[in-house]
């Protein structure tokens, strides 16, 4: 155990280092990684010593139960929640959607970051297969962003050839939350198709929402997010979530 344990410490730590390389510090919530490294060392260190120094530690048989309940019930949820987001990582969406939603992600000044740009590249995509189906692009300014998401989102596609006719903006939102109610404003009629395009780990939280908002016909529309950064985000998404859960917004 207490070898697993130091292993796990320096994978995390690793992985921490490689992350901040590839993508900086601004990547949200990285620390959880170099937190989550260093109490691994700590916890596989001290059960080390105390193995090899002979210490006996008292621990009531009822705490210990209460310990393994613990962890198997947090270990079985997590396993729940990574597979319900694994379950919308590879959708494709439906033909001839009447509106495809993309959610905004970081802007970096005026250009799309990487998560954006997959998402971006995708809606092109379908956009280019399906003439007729028209795009909401929704994502608000923030910090370090000269433009909105939805502006950023807008030049994009519009120099990549797509008709600005066909793009609508929606430049209030800093949420996935606010990103589909404000995007629910735009439709022309509450049973009009929709896709959601976002970046696959993304993909079925978004859709649990949407449902919950009142979308009537709904799919997801997969982007890649083949980068050093998956795993990161795909533990990041589990907290987020459990936050939805709590809140009780799916």
């Amino acid at each position: 155990m207490q070898i697993v344990l130091i292993a796990l410490g320096v994978f995390c730590l690793a992985y921490y280092t490689v992350s901040v390389i590839y993508a900086g510090f601004g990547a949200s919530i990285i620390w959880i990684w170099l937190i989550g490294g260093i109490a691994l060392l700590v916890l596989g260190g001290a059960l080390l010593y105390i193995k090899k120094h002979g210490i006996v530690i008292d621990i009531p048989f009822s705490l210990k139960c209460i310990l393994a309940t613990t962890f198997v019930c947090v270990l079985g949820f997590f396993i729940i929640m990574e597979g319900l987001i694994i379950s919308g990582m590879n959708q494709k969406g439906e033909p001839d959607l009447d509106y495809i939603i993309v959610l905004g992600c970081q802007v970096k000044g005026e250009r799309p970051s990487r998560s954006l740009k997959e998402r971006l590249d995708k809606a092109e995509e379908y956009l280019v297969e399906n003439p007729e189906t028209k795009a909401i692009l929704s994502g608000g300014q923030g910090p370090g962003e000269d433009i909105s998401e939805a502006e950023c989102m807008y030049q994009y596609l519009v120099d990549a050839g797509i008709s600005s006719e066909r793009l609508l903006m929606e430049s209030q939102s800093t949420t996935t939350v606010e990103n589909l109610k404000n995007s629910q404003l735009l439709l022309n009629e509450e049973q009009s198709t929709v896709g959601i395009v976002t970046n696959n780990f993304h993909v079925y939280r978004s859709i649990r929402l949407a449902k919950k908002f009142g979308y009537v016909q709904v799919c997801g529309i997969a982007a890649p997010s083949g980068s050093v950064l998956q795993l990161h985000f795909m533990v990041r998404e589990f907290f987020a979530l459990t936050k939805e859960l709590v809140q009780k917004n799916i």
